[in-house]
């Protein structure tokens, strides 16, 4: 008989109740069959509240729905984990859709191998944009200049617990960015389904476009703060904005700081090199 380890489904909600059925249909009609919807209502002030209770009440061995005050979508996330029974957590947000088979193939990789860390797949887009989400090739120097894996990835709640989960500073995006590094930059392998399971809303008021310049700089100090070691490595120096940049901005940047202190040499040489001459 096979084995079907329990996979929780973990939506953070937030005003999300033009989509959320869309969400949650797509969630319940996966072919995998050992799973359960964790839906953590961070505070929203539509209807999302009475969409979620119709749905806990057509599906009571399914779906489980807690509710919080808003605090963002980093907590929202490690409240719906903490809540949830499964050995493996995959995040989905409340306006997103994931394809019946996604969550199947990701358990079988996760199954295979225990130094498998994290499992995601090909992605398409919809909404106000849609077509293709190209995505490049996994490395651990690609992760370093980019946030290249979205946050509807399958990985063991036990590296959650381990890595102490979301890092609810991360309040303007990137928060799964940083959860990925904090997963992965000691070690861990990575598998990318080579199908689109994934199905990514875009939405004209979404984080990833209303985020200012100042609140994205904040963000970048922060992850500089707590990954140093990790940039130093790969980008030679920290991340910077534009981030893809950093790698090729980082080298120049040390060549000017160390011309700025060589400045004074070449003086103290010709002084020396007169002394000589003077007392030759």
């Amino acid at each position: 008989m096979p084995h079907y380890p329990l996979v929780s489904i973990v939506i953070p909600c937030y005003n999300a109740a033009p989509y959320l059925e869309e969400t949650l249909s797509s969630c319940m009609a996966i072919h995998y069959p050992h799973f359960e919807i964790i839906v953590m209502d961070d505070g929203s002030a539509d209807e999302s509240k009475s969409i979620l209770v119709k749905w806990a009440n057509q599906y009571p061995e399914k779906i489980r729905v807690f509710q919080q005050c808003n605090q963002g979508p980093s907590i929202a996330r490690n409240q719906g984990i903490h809540h949830a029974n499964g050995k493996y957590i995959l995040p989905v947000d409340g306006d997103d859709r994931i394809h019946p088979d996604y969550i199947e193939q990701a358990v079988k990789e996760l199954e295979s191998d225990p130094d498998i860390k994290l499992v995601y797949c090909e992605a398409e887009k919809f909404g106000g944009k849609t077509g293709h989400w190209i995505l490049k090739p996994f490395s651990l120097e690609q992760l370093a200049q980019d946030n290249m894996i979205f946050v509807s990835s399958l990985f063991r709640k036990s590296d959650w617990e381990k890595t102490g989960g979301f890092d609810p500073r991360f309040c303007f995006g990137w928060e799964d960015w940083e959860f990925w590094i904090n997963l992965l930059k000691h070690g861990g392998k990575v598998v990318k389904l080579p199908f689109v399971g994934f199905y990514y809303r875009i939405r004209a008021n979404s984080r990833r476009k209303s985020t200012n310049k100042a609140a994205k700089k904040m963000t970048i100090d922060l992850l500089n703060q707590k990954h140093q070691e990790f940039f130093d490595y790969f980008l030679n120096g920290p991340l910077r904005n534009p981030r893809g940049l950093s790698k090729y901005i980082n080298p120049f940047c040390k060549a000017a700081v160390l011309l700025t202190l060589l400045k004074p040499i070449p003086a103290k040489i010709q002084a020396t090199w007169n002394s000589i001459l003077t007392n030759s």
